[in-house]
Protein backbone atom coordinates (compact mmCIF):
# COMPACT_ATOMS: atom_id res chain seq x y z
CA UNK A 1 0.00 0.00 0.00
CA UNK A 2 2.88 2.32 1.30
CA UNK A 3 4.54 1.40 -2.11
CA UNK A 4 2.14 2.34 -4.49
CA UNK A 5 1.78 5.62 -2.79
CA UNK A 6 4.93 6.01 -3.15
CA UNK A 7 4.85 5.42 -7.15
CA UNK A 8 1.72 7.81 -7.12
CA UNK A 9 3.54 10.68 -5.60
CA UNK A 10 6.49 10.34 -7.63
CA UNK A 11 4.50 9.81 -10.82
CA UNK A 12 2.51 12.72 -10.01
CA UNK A 13 5.69 15.18 -8.98
CA UNK A 14 7.10 13.87 -12.56
CA UNK A 15 4.14 14.94 -14.21
CA UNK A 16 4.39 18.39 -12.78
CA UNK A 17 7.67 19.19 -13.05
CA UNK A 18 7.50 18.29 -16.84
CA UNK A 19 4.95 21.50 -16.49
CA UNK A 20 8.31 24.00 -16.10
CA UNK A 21 11.02 22.07 -17.95
CA UNK A 22 8.77 21.39 -20.83
CA UNK A 23 8.72 24.94 -21.42
CA UNK A 24 12.52 25.92 -20.92
CA UNK A 25 13.53 22.28 -22.73
CA UNK A 26 12.05 24.23 -25.87
CA UNK A 27 13.99 27.43 -24.93
CA UNK A 28 17.17 25.83 -24.74
CA UNK A 29 16.47 23.49 -27.63
CA UNK A 30 15.23 27.36 -29.83
CA UNK A 31 18.62 28.33 -28.65
CA UNK A 32 21.13 25.99 -29.35
CA UNK A 33 19.50 25.53 -32.98
CA UNK A 34 19.26 29.30 -33.52
CA UNK A 35 23.28 29.15 -33.18
CA UNK A 36 23.73 27.27 -36.50
CA UNK A 37 21.37 28.53 -38.33
CA UNK A 38 19.11 31.59 -39.47
CA UNK A 39 15.95 29.53 -40.46
CA UNK A 40 13.45 30.62 -38.12
CA UNK A 41 11.13 27.83 -39.51
CA UNK A 42 14.02 25.59 -38.11
CA UNK A 43 14.88 26.73 -34.95
CA UNK A 44 11.04 27.28 -34.09
CA UNK A 45 10.33 23.73 -34.52
CA UNK A 46 13.62 22.41 -33.38
CA UNK A 47 12.37 24.45 -29.88
CA UNK A 48 9.01 22.69 -30.17
CA UNK A 49 10.38 19.48 -30.53
CA UNK A 50 12.43 19.90 -27.21
CA UNK A 51 10.00 20.37 -25.41
CA UNK A 52 7.85 17.91 -26.73
CA UNK A 53 10.29 15.50 -25.79
CA UNK A 54 10.93 16.21 -22.63
CA UNK A 55 7.37 16.28 -22.04
CA UNK A 56 7.29 12.64 -23.36
CA UNK A 57 9.65 11.33 -21.45
CA UNK A 58 8.60 12.80 -17.98
CA UNK A 59 4.93 12.08 -19.39
CA UNK A 60 5.71 8.27 -19.75
CA UNK A 61 7.62 8.03 -16.57
CA UNK A 62 4.78 9.35 -14.39
CA UNK A 63 2.19 7.84 -16.08
CA UNK A 64 3.67 4.44 -15.77
CA UNK A 65 3.95 5.11 -12.08
CA UNK A 66 0.13 6.28 -11.99
CA UNK A 67 -0.16 2.51 -13.83
CA UNK A 68 -1.45 4.64 -17.23
CA UNK A 69 -0.39 3.58 -20.19
CA UNK A 70 1.30 5.06 -23.22
CA UNK A 71 -1.38 6.80 -24.36
CA UNK A 72 -1.89 9.39 -21.89
CA UNK A 73 1.78 9.63 -22.56
CA UNK A 74 1.35 10.83 -25.71
CA UNK A 75 -1.47 13.09 -24.86
CA UNK A 76 0.12 14.49 -22.20
CA UNK A 77 2.95 15.21 -23.80
CA UNK A 78 1.01 16.66 -27.09
CA UNK A 79 -1.23 19.03 -24.66
CA UNK A 80 2.00 20.24 -23.57
CA UNK A 81 3.51 20.72 -26.67
CA UNK A 82 0.74 22.85 -27.79
CA UNK A 83 0.66 24.58 -24.59
CA UNK A 84 3.84 25.50 -25.21
CA UNK A 85 3.35 26.58 -29.21
CA UNK A 86 0.36 29.17 -27.86
CA UNK A 87 2.72 30.43 -25.44
CA UNK A 88 5.34 31.03 -27.79
CA UNK A 89 2.89 32.37 -30.39
CA UNK A 90 1.24 35.15 -28.07
CA UNK A 91 5.07 36.36 -27.25
CA UNK A 92 8.03 35.20 -28.88
CA UNK A 93 6.41 35.16 -32.02
CA UNK A 94 3.61 38.11 -31.63
CA UNK A 95 5.07 40.84 -34.13
CA UNK A 96 5.69 44.08 -32.84
CA UNK A 97 4.38 47.46 -33.72
CA UNK A 98 6.30 49.56 -36.65
CA UNK A 99 6.36 52.78 -37.41
CA UNK A 100 3.94 53.97 -39.94
CA UNK A 101 5.58 54.73 -43.36
CA UNK A 102 6.69 58.60 -43.30
CA UNK A 103 7.21 60.22 -46.76
CA UNK A 104 11.30 61.02 -47.28
CA UNK A 105 10.95 65.11 -46.68
CA UNK A 106 11.67 67.43 -49.19
CA UNK A 107 15.72 68.18 -49.21
CA UNK A 108 16.91 64.68 -48.47
CA UNK A 109 19.02 62.96 -51.19
CA UNK A 110 20.61 59.20 -51.24
CA UNK A 111 24.21 58.41 -52.28
CA UNK A 112 25.13 55.47 -53.85
CA UNK A 113 28.61 54.93 -52.64
CA UNK A 114 31.29 52.24 -54.11
CA UNK A 115 31.35 50.61 -50.50
CA UNK A 116 27.73 49.10 -51.50
CA UNK A 117 26.22 51.88 -49.17
CA UNK A 118 23.02 53.78 -50.11
CA UNK A 119 23.25 56.90 -47.83
CA UNK A 120 20.85 59.43 -47.30
CA UNK A 121 21.41 63.17 -46.73
CA UNK A 122 20.77 66.61 -45.97
CA UNK A 123 22.97 69.70 -47.81
CA UNK A 124 23.04 73.12 -47.49
CA UNK A 125 24.93 74.87 -50.44
CA UNK A 126 27.90 77.50 -49.59
CA UNK A 127 26.65 81.27 -50.07
CA UNK A 128 28.84 83.15 -52.52
CA UNK A 129 32.18 81.39 -53.40
CA UNK A 130 32.53 78.10 -51.72
CA UNK A 131 35.42 76.81 -49.66
CA UNK A 132 37.46 74.19 -50.47
CA UNK A 133 36.23 72.09 -47.00
CA UNK A 134 33.17 71.63 -46.74
CA UNK A 135 31.49 70.65 -43.37
CA UNK A 136 30.27 67.11 -42.65
CA UNK A 137 28.18 66.44 -39.33
CA UNK A 138 28.13 63.03 -37.96
CA UNK A 139 25.25 62.05 -36.18
CA UNK A 140 25.64 59.80 -32.15
CA UNK A 141 24.13 56.84 -31.32
CA UNK A 142 25.55 54.10 -33.03
CA UNK A 143 21.97 54.57 -34.84
CA UNK A 144 20.31 57.43 -33.20
CA UNK A 145 20.14 59.87 -36.43
CA UNK A 146 19.02 63.70 -36.70
CA UNK A 147 16.55 64.84 -38.57
CA UNK A 148 17.66 68.20 -41.03
CA UNK A 149 20.33 70.33 -40.90
CA UNK A 150 21.99 69.86 -37.41
CA UNK A 151 21.90 73.60 -35.86
CA UNK A 152 24.87 75.83 -37.16
CA UNK A 153 24.81 74.28 -40.38
CA UNK A 154 23.08 77.17 -41.76
CA UNK A 155 25.20 79.86 -40.63
CA UNK A 156 28.34 77.70 -41.93
CA UNK A 157 26.38 77.81 -44.75
CA UNK A 158 26.57 81.75 -45.03
CA UNK A 159 30.09 81.81 -44.28
CA UNK A 160 31.03 80.04 -47.23
CA UNK A 161 30.84 76.26 -46.28
CA UNK A 162 28.98 73.25 -48.16
CA UNK A 163 27.41 71.99 -45.47
CA UNK A 164 26.37 68.03 -44.91
CA UNK A 165 24.51 65.99 -42.58
CA UNK A 166 24.05 62.16 -43.70
CA UNK A 167 22.20 59.08 -42.12
CA UNK A 168 24.97 56.48 -40.94
CA UNK A 169 25.17 53.21 -42.29
CA UNK A 170 22.16 51.48 -40.97
CA UNK A 171 20.31 54.38 -39.40
CA UNK A 172 17.91 56.79 -40.37
CA UNK A 173 16.58 56.39 -44.45
CA UNK A 174 20.31 54.66 -45.45
CA UNK A 175 21.24 51.15 -46.28
CA UNK A 176 19.61 48.21 -43.62
CA UNK A 177 22.25 45.29 -44.43
CA UNK A 178 20.85 41.91 -44.98
CA UNK A 179 24.44 40.72 -42.83
CA UNK A 180 24.09 42.80 -39.88
CA UNK A 181 27.63 41.51 -38.32
CA UNK A 182 28.52 43.54 -41.89
CA UNK A 183 27.78 47.27 -39.24
CA UNK A 184 31.70 47.90 -38.23
CA UNK A 185 33.58 50.65 -37.58
CA UNK A 186 35.73 50.16 -40.87
CA UNK A 187 32.79 50.22 -42.78
CA UNK A 188 31.58 53.59 -41.55
CA UNK A 189 34.96 55.32 -41.92
CA UNK A 190 34.42 53.21 -45.29
CA UNK A 191 31.57 55.45 -45.96
CA UNK A 192 33.18 58.50 -44.64
CA UNK A 193 36.31 58.18 -47.00
CA UNK A 194 33.62 57.39 -50.36
CA UNK A 195 31.63 60.62 -49.26
CA UNK A 196 34.71 62.96 -49.17
CA UNK A 197 35.77 61.52 -52.52
CA UNK A 198 32.01 61.75 -53.89
CA UNK A 199 32.32 65.62 -52.80
CA UNK A 200 35.38 65.50 -54.49
CA UNK A 201 37.06 67.26 -51.42
CA UNK A 202 40.79 66.74 -50.63
CA UNK A 203 40.14 67.97 -47.16
CA UNK A 204 36.80 68.01 -45.07
CA UNK A 205 35.86 69.78 -41.85
CA UNK A 206 34.06 66.97 -39.94
CA UNK A 207 31.84 68.24 -37.31
CA UNK A 208 30.96 64.81 -34.79
CA UNK A 209 28.64 64.43 -31.99
CA UNK A 210 28.38 61.70 -29.00
CA UNK A 211 28.94 58.44 -30.97
CA UNK A 212 29.47 60.83 -33.89
CA UNK A 213 32.84 62.25 -32.28
CA UNK A 214 33.89 58.44 -31.52
CA UNK A 215 33.34 57.72 -35.19
CA UNK A 216 35.10 61.22 -35.94
CA UNK A 217 38.38 60.46 -34.12
CA UNK A 218 38.39 56.90 -35.85
CA UNK A 219 38.57 58.73 -39.35
CA UNK A 220 40.78 60.73 -38.05
CA UNK A 221 43.32 58.30 -36.83
CA UNK A 222 42.90 56.80 -40.64
CA UNK A 223 42.97 59.64 -42.74
CA UNK A 224 44.48 62.70 -40.88
CA UNK A 225 45.48 64.41 -43.78
CA UNK A 226 42.12 64.40 -45.24
CA UNK A 227 40.83 66.65 -42.36
CA UNK A 228 41.15 70.12 -42.52
CA UNK A 229 39.58 70.55 -39.16
CA UNK A 230 37.50 68.22 -36.29
CA UNK A 231 35.42 69.71 -34.12
CA UNK A 232 33.86 66.95 -31.38
CA UNK A 233 30.91 67.79 -29.56
CA UNK A 234 30.15 65.71 -26.36
CA UNK A 235 32.29 62.70 -27.69
CA UNK A 236 31.70 59.43 -26.37
CA UNK A 237 34.39 57.05 -25.69
CA UNK A 238 37.89 57.53 -27.98
CA UNK A 239 38.42 53.56 -27.66
CA UNK A 240 35.69 50.91 -27.07
CA UNK A 241 38.01 48.78 -25.55
CA UNK A 242 38.92 51.37 -22.64
CA UNK A 243 35.07 51.95 -21.43
CA UNK A 244 33.12 48.94 -22.66
CA UNK A 245 29.16 48.63 -22.31
CA UNK A 246 28.41 51.83 -20.60
CA UNK A 247 31.33 52.62 -18.80
CA UNK A 248 31.86 55.89 -19.99
CA UNK A 249 28.46 57.72 -18.96
CA UNK A 250 25.44 56.28 -17.97
CA UNK A 251 21.97 58.93 -19.19
CA UNK A 252 19.47 56.07 -17.89
CA UNK A 253 19.85 56.75 -14.38
CA UNK A 254 18.50 60.64 -15.01
CA UNK A 255 14.47 58.83 -15.31
CA UNK A 256 11.88 59.99 -13.72
CA UNK A 257 10.01 56.82 -11.92
CA UNK A 258 7.60 57.01 -14.79
CA UNK A 259 10.27 57.14 -17.39
CA UNK A 260 11.79 54.33 -15.35
CA UNK A 261 8.54 52.28 -15.71
CA UNK A 262 8.31 52.84 -18.97
CA UNK A 263 11.86 51.92 -20.25
CA UNK A 264 11.57 48.32 -18.06
CA UNK A 265 7.95 47.46 -19.57
CA UNK A 266 9.79 48.25 -23.31
CA UNK A 267 13.31 45.80 -22.62
CA UNK A 268 10.73 42.76 -21.25
CA UNK A 269 9.32 43.10 -24.16
CA UNK A 270 9.36 38.80 -24.70
CA UNK A 271 10.52 39.00 -28.75
CA UNK A 272 13.14 41.99 -27.35
CA UNK A 273 14.43 39.66 -24.93
CA UNK A 274 15.02 36.70 -28.12
CA UNK A 275 16.25 39.00 -30.02
CA UNK A 276 18.97 40.38 -27.52
CA UNK A 277 19.87 36.40 -26.49
CA UNK A 278 20.21 35.66 -29.71
CA UNK A 279 22.14 38.67 -30.85
CA UNK A 280 24.93 36.88 -28.50
CA UNK A 281 24.50 33.45 -30.18
CA UNK A 282 24.00 34.38 -34.12
CA UNK A 283 23.09 37.91 -35.13
CA UNK A 284 21.98 36.66 -38.57
CA UNK A 285 19.30 34.25 -36.61
CA UNK A 286 18.18 37.36 -34.32
CA UNK A 287 17.67 39.55 -37.59
CA UNK A 288 15.83 37.09 -38.91
CA UNK A 289 13.08 36.51 -36.16
CA UNK A 290 12.72 40.26 -35.53
CA UNK A 291 13.34 42.41 -38.60
CA UNK A 292 14.69 46.11 -38.75
CA UNK A 293 11.09 47.66 -38.92
CA UNK A 294 10.50 45.93 -35.56
CA UNK A 295 13.47 46.87 -33.20
CA UNK A 296 14.40 50.26 -34.80
CA UNK A 297 10.75 51.40 -33.39
CA UNK A 298 11.19 49.38 -30.47
CA UNK A 299 14.48 51.76 -30.00
CA UNK A 300 11.97 54.77 -31.65
CA UNK A 301 10.11 54.36 -28.22
CA UNK A 302 13.08 53.87 -25.72
CA UNK A 303 14.30 57.01 -27.60
CA UNK A 304 11.53 58.75 -26.79
CA UNK A 305 11.41 57.91 -23.37
CA UNK A 306 15.07 58.94 -22.52
CA UNK A 307 15.24 62.23 -25.11
CA UNK A 308 15.40 64.62 -22.29
CA UNK A 309 17.22 62.46 -19.72
CA UNK A 310 20.48 64.19 -21.07
CA UNK A 311 19.65 67.21 -20.84
CA UNK A 312 20.77 69.83 -17.46
CA UNK A 313 18.07 69.50 -14.82
CA UNK A 314 14.81 71.97 -15.51
CA UNK A 315 16.04 72.05 -19.47
CA UNK A 316 12.63 72.46 -21.89
CA UNK A 317 11.69 69.02 -23.59
CA UNK A 318 13.41 68.15 -26.41
CA UNK A 319 11.48 67.82 -30.09
CA UNK A 320 10.90 64.59 -31.02
CA UNK A 321 11.65 63.70 -35.12
CA UNK A 322 10.52 60.11 -37.05
CA UNK A 323 13.74 59.85 -39.06
CA UNK A 324 14.29 55.91 -37.92
CA UNK A 325 16.49 54.73 -35.55
CA UNK A 326 19.23 51.98 -36.22
CA UNK A 327 18.79 49.39 -33.67
CA UNK A 328 21.50 46.54 -34.84
CA UNK A 329 23.30 49.16 -36.28
CA UNK A 330 23.59 50.28 -32.94
CA UNK A 331 24.20 46.84 -31.56
CA UNK A 332 26.48 45.47 -33.60
CA UNK A 333 28.64 48.87 -33.99
CA UNK A 334 28.96 48.77 -29.96
CA UNK A 335 30.56 45.69 -29.76
CA UNK A 336 32.67 45.70 -32.72
CA UNK A 337 33.90 49.25 -31.32
CA UNK A 338 35.49 46.99 -28.33
CA UNK A 339 37.05 44.74 -30.49
CA UNK A 340 38.87 47.41 -33.10
CA UNK A 341 42.99 48.57 -32.57
CA UNK A 342 43.79 51.55 -30.32
CA UNK A 343 43.52 54.41 -31.91
CA UNK A 344 45.35 56.83 -29.54
CA UNK A 345 48.76 56.11 -31.71
CA UNK A 346 47.56 57.37 -35.14
CA UNK A 347 45.71 59.85 -32.84
CA UNK A 348 49.13 61.07 -31.00
CA UNK A 349 50.67 61.73 -35.06
CA UNK A 350 47.23 64.04 -36.32
CA UNK A 351 48.23 67.59 -36.04
CA UNK A 352 44.99 68.23 -37.20
CA UNK A 353 43.03 71.66 -35.14
CA UNK A 354 40.81 70.11 -33.20
CA UNK A 355 37.85 70.97 -30.86
CA UNK A 356 36.31 69.73 -27.95
CA UNK A 357 33.08 70.58 -26.20
CA UNK A 358 31.44 69.49 -23.27
CA UNK A 359 28.59 70.45 -21.82
CA UNK A 360 28.75 71.04 -18.03
CA UNK A 361 25.75 68.82 -17.10
CA UNK A 362 27.21 65.87 -19.66
CA UNK A 363 26.52 62.45 -18.87
CA UNK A 364 29.64 61.04 -20.07
CA UNK A 365 32.28 61.48 -17.68
CA UNK A 366 34.43 63.67 -17.65
CA UNK A 367 37.79 61.68 -18.04
CA UNK A 368 36.15 60.27 -21.77
CA UNK A 369 35.89 63.84 -22.86
CA UNK A 370 39.54 65.00 -21.68
CA UNK A 371 41.17 62.13 -23.17
CA UNK A 372 40.58 63.98 -26.33
CA UNK A 373 42.58 66.65 -25.55
CA UNK A 374 45.49 64.45 -24.19
CA UNK A 375 45.34 62.85 -26.85
CA UNK A 376 45.13 64.85 -29.63
CA UNK A 377 48.09 67.32 -30.04
CA UNK A 378 46.62 70.05 -31.52
CA UNK A 379 42.98 70.11 -29.34
CA UNK A 380 41.64 72.28 -27.18
CA UNK A 381 38.97 71.63 -24.54
CA UNK A 382 36.10 74.00 -24.05
CA UNK A 383 33.40 73.27 -21.43
CA UNK A 384 29.86 75.14 -22.41
CA UNK A 385 27.76 75.86 -18.71
CA UNK A 386 24.66 75.45 -18.71
CA UNK A 387 24.16 72.70 -21.35
CA UNK A 388 24.18 69.41 -21.24
CA UNK A 389 25.33 66.19 -23.37
CA UNK A 390 23.46 68.33 -26.54
CA UNK A 391 25.39 71.14 -26.42
CA UNK A 392 23.29 72.50 -29.73
CA UNK A 393 20.07 72.17 -28.08
CA UNK A 394 21.06 73.56 -24.37
CA UNK A 395 22.61 76.34 -25.89
CA UNK A 396 22.31 77.30 -29.60
CA UNK A 397 23.45 80.48 -30.11
CA UNK A 398 26.98 79.99 -28.09
CA UNK A 399 26.90 76.10 -29.82
CA UNK A 400 26.88 77.95 -33.45
CA UNK A 401 29.35 80.83 -32.66
CA UNK A 402 31.78 78.44 -31.24
CA UNK A 403 31.67 76.38 -34.26
CA UNK A 404 31.83 79.51 -36.57
CA UNK A 405 34.91 81.47 -34.68
CA UNK A 406 36.86 77.68 -34.49
CA UNK A 407 35.86 76.88 -38.14
CA UNK A 408 36.75 80.69 -39.41
CA UNK A 409 40.27 80.96 -37.27
CA UNK A 410 38.75 83.74 -34.95
CA UNK A 411 38.96 83.89 -31.21
CA UNK A 412 36.43 81.36 -29.27
CA UNK A 413 33.53 83.28 -27.42
CA UNK A 414 33.31 83.16 -23.90
CA UNK A 415 31.82 80.19 -22.79
CA UNK A 416 30.75 80.80 -18.41
CA UNK A 417 27.91 83.87 -19.73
Amino acid sequence: MAHTLSRRIFGGALLLLALPLAPVAAAAGFLVTASVTTSVPVFALAGLASGALVGWLLGRAGFALLGAGRRAAVLFAGGLTIAVAVLAAATLFRPMPTSAAVPVPPGVGFWKLPTGSRIAYVHVPAVGTARPTPVIFLHGGPGTPAEGIPAGGRELAADGFEVYSYDQLGAGRSTRLRDITGYTVARQVADLDAIRRTLGADRIVIVGQSWGGSLAAQYLAAHSRHVAKAVFTSPGALWGHKYPGSTAGEPWSRLTPAQQARLEKLNSTPRMLAASLLLDVNPGAAHALVGDREVDHWMHEVALTGKDSASCQGAPPAAAHHNPQGFYSNQILREDFERIPDPRPNLRAAHVPSLVLRGECDFIKPAVTDEYRRTLPDSQLVTVKGAGHAISRGRPRLYTALLRAFLLGRPLPATTA
